[in-house]
């Protein structure tokens, strides 16, 4: 995933402490003799895929505690019969152990930086629990303080004081964290449950830490009424006219976009993050991304949580991503393999900042890496890999996961982390909830 999108097969990667020293082809030659007598581990890559490391820019690690409860509805009953009720419900231990589910999900599926937009506050230590996940798991993690202060669930309301108050802590505590894996951005959720003062703020202080901004845009046809009614003013245009675009602006969703608006991204140089699998989900709509691309805008992917996925399987997304364009304008010649993989790799790099260091295996930068087994019945043969890894592959096909240099992941399993074991406690707490949850939303008591 370099600039030329170099294939080099027969390839390898030396890696020296976190970063990539040397990549290309292996020679037969035994001029390279000399690396394998250095190296202390060889990983043998052979009839796999080796790529960088998928970046999700976008997901809700809350919401494992809630993946297969709220199909079949709309956002807003979405939200309000199956979202708002469990978060409510849920203790502070629980954060954890779902952070912990959905960051082992994240690693096994390739994604080896996860942006969570993380906007329950409930108790003291639900965002301790999420950041402590991201540093044991091993990932590369980056939470987006969310926040609303006017309308959306009331108990789930703060005022901005207590916002800012609040990421202030957080980056004083975790900003660098976890060797450097661990970061801190500025999370308005979106706009109709913020005030302009607050958003008007939110863009000053995220200015001025200098902050990756991370909101929900124009989602869905009401949130565009919504601020037409409230300031005359499409989404993008209310943010732009409360200072909140920027080259460190990530947009989500972005569906209901017009032309004016994809202008305004382009000529603010913002990321727009897409999640198809949620957007079909929720039945959202399309977002314009292949209009997008040819205007210059960063697009990069995102799972979105489990209460809108189900899952969190990174390489599911890319199918999707490719797919859904096609059959929306009637053009299979739309979002090819390796655009489709720049997405999730290059362009998501970009989108949180780290496109010097990050998204492809090039020398000098980190030893983010996957490795793909393409020796499968629902793979091989293979013709061409970039086509394998988007349109044949999923999560269950990931072998071997570095991060910094450390293997996270070995034949599909996590190193640092027992599985099982947090299965179990997040199993057990889920029942719990379920048993809580159930007398008011019958939902959580089915079991068809």
């Amino acid at each position: 995933m370099n600039d030329g999108l170099d294939v080099f097969p027969g390839g390898y990667v030396y890696i020296d402490g976190s970063r990539i020293a040397e990549v290309g082809v292996w020679p037969g030659d035994g001029s390279k003799d000399a690396l394998l007598a250095l190296a202390d581990t060889v990983i043998d890559a052979a009839g796999k895929a080796v790529i960088p490391g998928l970046v999700n820019c976008h997901t809700h690690l809350f919401q494992t505690f809630m993946r297969g409860v709220s199909d079949d509805l709309p956002l807003a009953q979405w939200l309000r019969q199956i979202i708002w009720p469990a978060s409510l419900a849920m203790e502070e231990e629980d954060f954890y152990l779902a952070a912990m589910i959905g960051c082992i999900e994240n690693l096994k599926s390739g994604a080896t930086y996860v942006m969570d937009h993380h906007y329950i506050h409930t108790h003291p230590g639900n965002d301790e629990g999420v950041l402590e996940a991201m540093r044991q798991s091993g990932i590369r993690g980056h939470m987006a303080r969310g926040g609303v202060d006017l309308s959306y669930e009331p108990r789930l309301r703060e005022s901005a004081e207590e916002i800012f108050a609040n990421t202030d802590q957080l980056l004083d505590k975790w900003q660098g964290e976890g060797e450097g894996r661990i970061a801190i951005a500025m999370g308005p959720l979106n706009l109709y449950g913020c005030s302009e003062e607050f958003l008007r703020l939110a863009a000053k202080y995220g200015e001025r830490n200098g902050l990756i901004t991370h909101i929900h845009l124009s989602e869905t046809r009401e949130q565009i009424e919504n601020t037409l009614e409230r300031f005359g003013l499409r989404n993008v245009e209310l943010a732009e006219e409360v200072g909140l675009l920027g080259r460190q602006t990530q947009v989500v969703h972005g569906v209901w976009l017009n032309d004016a608006e994809l202008d305004i991204l382009a000529r603010r140089e913002a990321t727009v993050v897409h999640c198809p699998v949620s957007n079909m989900y929720l039945a959202s709509g399309v977002a314009r991304v292949p209009d997008m691309l040819e205007r210059g805008i960063n697009v990069a992917l995102g799972t979105d949580g489990p209460g809108s996925n189900n899952c969190q399987d990174n390489l599911e997304v890319l199918k999707f991503a490719a797919c859904l364009h096609k059959v929306d304008r009637l053009d299979s010649t739309l979002m090819p393999p390796m655009g489709v993989l720049r997405m999730g790799t290059r362009n998501g790099a970009k989108a949180v900042g780290r496109e010097e260091d990050l998204g492809s295996l090039e020398p000098g930068k980190k030893a983010d890496i996957v490795v793909i087994e393409l020796q499968k019945a629902h793979i091989a043969p293979v013709h061409r890999v970039s086509s394998a890894i988007v349109y044949n592959a999923n999560g269950n096909d990931v072998d071997t996961v570095l991060v910094n240099g450390r293997v996270v992941v070995s034949h599909g399993r996590c190193t640092l982390v027992d599985e099982m074991e947090i299965i179990r406690r997040a199993q057990a707490r889920v029942d719990v909830l379920r048993s809580k949850l159930a007398p008011s939303y019958p939902v959580f008591g089915s079991v068809e």
